[in-house]
């Protein structure tokens, strides 16, 4: 059987991923994500009602006009998980393939929200759910799995499509956690079946590829911000949290801190409403008599009562971990909220800053606004949702793949990881694929 594996997004840059793998006739699209950093630098941009195109050409979503060149038909959308760079793009280009969107429960209601919300294009693709360890036939050859993965964002998984020439294993994004705070840990005993049986291809993804050691649980990062929120109980000003909006884990444990330092935590932003609001009503968390606020208006009158009750009360859930312009958190910043941050006031970044430049260049601005004010900045109270190199190393161990190609980076990012697929004997050019935006790999003819 021909099998080709079409790299269209997200091998320049972290964003806007999408891969197609062509097994004969068949073709399994994996992932339509979005680079925000190609967003957020204009300001005010509505995506929702731009053309595909213009998005393609200021390099916000993939250029897929390669699939063109692959002689089959696509027979299913497969996005790993919810976050933008994943699903970001499927308002925009689903539509253009007769296939049915197939991810888990959580990340399909998140592809639901994004094409509600969507002013340009129809997409009528049917919305498939399957939980981590099912599997279904792709055409009459193929099957597709899911395999359970731990990242930032609840409901992650591997998809792995098996082949008669071998599994191809599109590995975005996870690191190894055995202790999760929400959901099961990783499936490194399916991974190792699946090594044993046979691995034609392992795409990875390379975030932290340069970064030595292991990325710790999401259990340390639950201590980490438990010693700083109890640090702060005798505090008698202003606290305000803010972390990525889809870290459901994240969110649940600093609802819960809040409340044990006697403070009502209080969700602000639309993303934050978002995200933990469709985690609750699915049943992911359980967050009662949590308010969240997500409109402009409702965000200003949540603000009004904070500051009426007094901000010692309550702790702000906001927005704007990034220094996004449009946040919460840059708009208490700049002063537009009737928040009122006052010398000593605790702002706690439970995030690290996106290693890009128009994210670096956003979060100092936000930090220097803050800093004007008089806040003190408890900065990375995190742990990343991606695999150091020794959860690399530890991946190609259990996965023996015949074929790697590094993903979800650039050049520079990807050179830790060719060292140490190197290492292990794979050379670039034979068997280590280091590739870019709009390549056709033929792995069998």
């Amino acid at each position: 059987m021909e099998i080709e594996i079409a790299t269209i997004g997200g091998y320049e840059e972290v964003g806007r991923q999408m891969t197609a793998v062509r097994a004969g006739d068949d073709i399994v699209i994996f992932d339509m994500g979005l680079n925000l950093s190609k967003v957020l630098i204009h300001d005010n941009l509505q995506t929702e009602s731009m053309h595909s195109l213009d998005l393609i050409d200021m390099g916000a979503i993939p250029d897929d006009r390669i699939m063109s060149e692959l002689s089959g038909e696509v027979k299913a959308i497969v996005p790993t998980h919810g976050h933008l760079d994943h699903i970001g793009a499927i308002p925009k280009l689903a539509h253009r393939y007769d296939a049915p969107i197939v991810g888990a429960p959580f990340t399909i209601a998140l592809v639901e929200d994004q094409i509600q919300d969507e002013n340009k294009f129809t997409v009528n693709n049917d919305l498939v759910t399957m939980e981590a360890g099912e599997t279904m036939s792709i055409g009459d050859h193929t099957e597709l799995e899911f395999v359970n993965v731990t990242h930032s964002i609840i409901d992650a998984i591997n998809p792995v499509l098996h082949t008669p020439e071998g599994a191809i294993v599109y590995g975005l994004d996870k690191r190894i956690d055995h202790t999760p705070v929400i959901g099961d840990p990783i499936d490194m005993d399916r991974f190792r079946e699946i090594g044993r049986d046979g691995v034609l291809c392992y795409i990875e993804d390379c975030t932290n590829a340069n970064k030595k050691g292991r990325t710790p649980s999401e259990a340390v990062a639950r201590e980490q911000l438990q010693d700083v929120m109890h640090s702060l109980e005798d505090f008698d000003g202003g606290i305000v949290a803010t972390t990525f909006s889809s870290h459901i884990a994240r969110v649940s444990s600093i609802v819960e801190f809040a409340r044990d330092i006697g403070r009502e935590p209080v969700l602000l932003g639309r993303s934050m409403e978002q995200y933990s609001g469709t985690a609750e009503r699915m049943g992911a968390i359980s967050m009662p008599d949590v308010d969240m606020y997500g409109h402009r208006q409702s965000v200003d009158r949540a603000f009004e009562r904070i500051m009426n009750e007094g901000k010692e009360n309550f702790l702000p859930v906001v927005t704007g971990h990034q220094g996004e312009p449009r946040a919460m958190l840059t708009r208490m910043g700049r002063g537009e909220t009737s928040y009122d941050l006052e010398q000593g006031d605790k702002v706690i970044f439970s995030a690290r800053v996106i290693p890009e430049p128009t994210n670096v260049g956003q979060r100092y601005q936000s930090e220097t606004l803050l800093g004007m004010q008089g806040a003190r900045i408890y900065d990375d109270v995190h742990v990343s949702g991606h695999l150091s190199q020794e959860g690399h190393y530890e991946m190609l161990d259990a996965l023996q793949p015949e074929n790697v190609i590094p993903a979800h980076q650039d050049m520079k990012g990807f050179s830790g990881y060719v060292d140490l697929a190197a290492s292990q004997g794979y050379k670039v050019g034979r068997d280590l694929h280091v590739t870019t935006n709009g390549n056709v790999i033929q792995l069998v003819e």
